[in-house]
């Protein structure tokens, strides 16, 4: 059995990206850490853990993971203009990446990680946080010496038909056509499509978990809230696929089968 780490940008990311992995792995009988860079919110936290981080461990739990840290970051934000920093801690993307990835890698060592998963070089759809989660990760596994290390991400010309789909239905989905252009990954370059959909439930359970979010006001609420409104079979037939790019050329080994299985183009 191997200890997985899941290094993210922010509470809910875990699911959106790698949840039904993450079930799935736990499942399995690997153990599961997921590693946040900031705590989701972008202000001082007045008392004690911000309400994100109580979600994502609700969500967690849900996915059967063993553990989560948070790294110590404040929210980037995604607006054009960069806030200050709240006094109590650095925003993410302000961070030394070497001091940040040393803060992971120690997390690795101590969890004997065989394997990493974090994200593609685009951030997925470009955040600055996620981009950062990117640089590093990468820099953390080599640190640590973890040998396999996965991104995820999604199909370009996937998230193009989806979005257009979404424009027909006249869905309130917030896009730039061209920054779609050049988000997430060629299908060409990912090396691994994972079948989560029997995990659906489990995954639309861990997003119903993230309240602030599915009942807020950001770009990707009104699809949360129908989301987890679907039946778990539709549910599972939308989202039951997750997508990976081996970054290391390991995917051979045999320590997650997870991952040895399930080579896609």
């Amino acid at each position: 059995m191997a200890t997985v780490v899941a290094f993210h940008a922010h509470p809910d990311d875990e699911v959106l990206m790698t949840g039904g992995t993450l079930a799935r792995a736990a499942a399995e009988g690997h153990r599961v850490v997921i590693v946040v860079a900031t705590d989701g919110a972008t202000d001082v936290v007045e008392q004690g853990e911000p309400p994100r981080m109580r979600e994502l461990r609700a969500s967690a739990a849900v996915l059967g993971a063993a553990r989560v840290v948070h790294l110590g970051y404040a929210d980037s934000g995604n607006g054009k203009v960069l806030s200050p920093d709240p006094p109590d801690r650095m925003r993410f993307v302000r961070a030394d990446p070497q001091e940040a990835a040393e803060r992971l890698a120690a997390i690795l060592r101590e969890e004997r990680a065989q394997v990493l998963l974090s994200y593609d070089a685009n951030g997925g759809y470009g955040h600055r946080d996620h981009v950062r989660v990117h640089e590093v990760g990468k820099r953390a596994a080599i640190l640590a010496g973890v040998e396999q290390v996965f991104e995820a991400t999604i199909p370009r010309d996937l998230v193009a038909r989806v979005l257009k789909f979404a424009d027909w239905l006249r869905l309130p989905v917030r896009h730039d056509a061209v920054a779609t252009s050049t988000a997430y990954s060629a299908r060409s370059v990912i090396t691994h499509r994972v079948n989560v959909a029997k995990f659906a439930r489990q995954k639309q359970a861990a997003l119903a978990a993230h309240q602030s979010q599915v009942n807020g006001t950001g770009r990707l609420a009104p699809v949360m809230r129908v989301l987890i409104r679907l039946p778990a079979p539709l549910f599972g037939f939308l989202l039951g696929r997750e997508w990976f790019i081996d970054s290391t050329g390991t995917a051979s080994s045999d320590l997650v089968g997870i991952f040895q299985t399930s080579v896609a183009r």
